[in-house]
């Protein structure tokens, strides 16, 4: 299965008062439980409206931009594009915005890393 990224924009929600925005939340809330129900929910959250941190190659930090590209993101583990975008349609209704979708790119290394891992956890008892 593939995972994708569901995203919108820093200011997409913008437009929504103040007041309806326990209601979004609520709704927001509903989609994440469908998906958690479904087995398709990887993480979901939303960023704060602060300075992303930097770090350079040698390890020192500094201040970089407020976010520009991502306020909110879902990330789901389905076995298809469509399904994905079927999920994003969701995500719009309940946050009254427009989601972007992209696959996050597949990697065998990481998938061999993580199984080895899983494997370590479990003969550890963890």
């Amino acid at each position: 299965m593939t995972q994708y990224l569901i995203s919108f924009g820093p200011h997409a929600m913008d437009h929504i008062p103040e007041e309806d925005m326990p209601a979004v939340s609520k709704a927001a809330h509903a989609v994440i439980q469908e998906a958690l129900n479904a087995g398709v929910y990887v993480l979901a959250g939303g960023l704060d409206d602060q300075r992303a941190s930097i770090v350079a190659t040698d390890g020192t930090a500094s201040d970089g931009p407020f976010p520009e590209f991502v306020g909110g993101l879902t990330v789901v583990e389905v076995p298809s594009h469509e399904e994905a975008l079927q999920w994003a349609a969701k995500i719009a209704v309940a946050c009254r915005c427009a989601q972007e979708v992209r696959a996050i790119g597949h990697d065998p290394e990481l998938d061999a890393m993580l199984r080895e891992a899983d494997g370590h956890r479990h003969v550890d008892g963890i």
